[in-house]
């Protein structure tokens, strides 16, 4: 028995622990999170192995994978990126008490899919030496009196997808399809770039009226953007809706996967990723608003001043409409 003992002692030796580690497919694409990902392992001495891409490439590589994905851990920009993760059955649900307490109700799946890291605001900016009045609501975008006056991305946009979604829950398909059809006729040229083109539309006096996510705007701010910097004083800017149900804002996202290798250090992570250093981390990247409200904002944001988000309508909505959101703008001819 004691040579056993001893025998068995000396193979527990000789066998080395299994390192602990978790896998992330993110669509983020920021070398600072190096930084985010050393401070989870120090803390915790999980290993965090990365990989980039963009986030349909992500979605394409995990169903090729199928059960034998490592991916742990899938984070998205955008809640419709989420939204395809979870119709192809990506993603599975788990409970946290620790991001059940931080992160607000109506930034989580209903059913524990996935959560908000950071927020993403819709506002709508306007060239201040033509405009008087500006636009308070996002309804008031289709307003015939805004003819041939606004610059807003195509229809295959996420954000524009997601604020139609948005629409579409509060106000119904058909409205929503009024909407749309409504703001099709005040473009002012055919949808084109992305949210700092459309900026840039107001400088070039292309456009009277815009609608971008927050920190495109910011950036012409913290460095010099071609086409928008030089005049970006001439720049206003509305937080809609604040009569009513608030500002649309999106979200980038995190979940656990449905093939997790490493389910209890990847839900070790997506708590981590509530802390307040990691969302202030989230916010200072790229001037975003952090999900948990104790979490400091980035300072850059103190620009636009306070405003009332919309925390009535769940984001889930954004990914439980995209389909009608999408059929929506093919209806009207929203390129």
């Amino acid at each position: 028995m004691r040579t056993l003992t001893l025998a068995a002692a000396t193979l527990a030796l000789a066998t080395p622990m299994m390192a602990q580690e978790v896998n992330v497919y993110s669509a983020r694409h920021y070398d600072s999170d190096d930084a985010l990902y050393d401070k989870f392992t120090e803390e915790t001495g999980i290993k965090v192995n990365r990989i980039e891409a963009k986030a349909d490439e992500l979605i394409a590589r995990m169903e090729a994978e199928g059960d034998n994905s490592p991916a742990d851990v899938f984070i998205a920009v955008d809640v419709g990126r989420m939204a395809r993760a979870e119709e192809a059955g990506l993603l599975q649900a788990f409970t946290s008490d620790e991001i059940e307490a931080r992160v607000p109700e109506h930034l989580q799946h209903p059913d524990n899919l996935w959560f908000g890291l950071s927020q993403r605001a819709r506002i709508i900016f306007y060239d201040k030496a033509k405009v008087a009045t500006p636009p308070q609501t996002y309804e008031e975008l289709a307003d015939p009196a805004w003819k041939g006056k606004v610059c807003i991305r195509s229809s295959s946009n996420i954000y524009n997808q997601s604020l139609l979604a948005s629409l579409i829950e509060v106000h119904g398909e058909k409205a929503a399809e009024d909407w749309a059809a409504g703001l099709v006729d005040n473009m002012a040229r055919a949808p084109q770039g992305g949210d700092t083109d459309q900026l840039r539309g107001i400088v070039s006096g292309e456009c009277e009226v815009a609608v971008a996510n927050h920190y495109y705007f910011l950036r012409g701010f913290d460095k010099d953007v071609e086409g928008l910097t030089g005049g970006i004083d001439n720049i206003g800017w509305v937080w809609p809706n604040q009569d009513g149900r608030g500002a649309h804002v999106n979200l980038s996202t995190a979940s656990l996967t449905s093939s997790a290798p490493n389910p209890e250090e990847a839900t070790k992570l997506l708590e981590f990723l509530t802390s307040d250093f990691a969302q202030e981390h989230f916010a200072n990247q790229n001037n975003e608003y952090a999900a948990v409200a104790s979490a400091p904002d980035d300072d850059s944001t103190k620009r636009l001043g306070e405003f009332k988000a919309d925390t009535s309508t769940n984001t889930s909505a954004f990914s439980r409409n995209a389909g009608a959101a999408q059929a929506t703008f093919n209806k009207v001819g929203w390129d």
